[in-house]
C-alpha cells in the first residue's frame, strides 16, 4: 500500500499550510514519523490512490 504525506508548516504566515507532498510506501512513512516525533514537525498522512 501507498500514502500520501504531506508536511504541514508551522510557520505563522503560513498557518499550517502544506509546504510538500511525497507518495511513499509503509517503510517510508515509518522512518518519515520517526523523525517528525523527533523534530515536532507536522505530517498529515492518508492512503493514495492510484489513478
Amino acid at each position: 500500500m501507498r500514502f500520501e504525506i504531506t508536511r504541514l508548516d508551522d510557520n505563522e504566515s503560513a498557518e499550517g499550510a502544506d509546504t510538500d507532498r511525497l507518495i511513499a510506501d509503509a517503510e517510508t512513512v515509518r522512518a518519515m514519523v520517526e523523525d517528525a516525533a523527533e523534530s515536532g514537525e507536522r505530517l498529515y498522512i492518508r492512503p493514495h490512490q492510484a489513478p
